[in-house]
């Protein structure tokens, strides 16, 4: 992980959006009253977001079993669910 200054990006930022996707590099750009950003590539990105989903995902099964454990759930015969589709 690089820390760089906003000025030497803006002077290098080619040099800097090569290391963050050939070398898998992760920049933080440092800003006045630390309004700070990080520069990662597409496929960081798209893999931290699926890494989100996926947690979201769980949680939302863990929540799920634990109405089920807590007695809240509700038994449909396949009859009854067929018949909830057609409405």
């Amino acid at each position: 992980m690089l820390a760089v200054n906003y000025s030497t990006i803006r002077n290098n930022l080619k040099n800097y959006c090569d290391k963050v996707t050939d070398d898998h590099e992760t920049v933080i750009v440092t800003r006045k009253d630390e309004k700070n950003v990080v520069l990662i590539s597409l496929n960081e990105w798209n893999r931290l977001a699926k890494a989100a989903r996926n947690a979201e995902y769980l949680a939302k099964i863990d929540r799920s079993f634990a109405e089920l454990k807590a007695g809240r759930g509700i038994v449909k015969t396949m009859e009854e669910l067929e018949a909830m589709e057609n409405e």
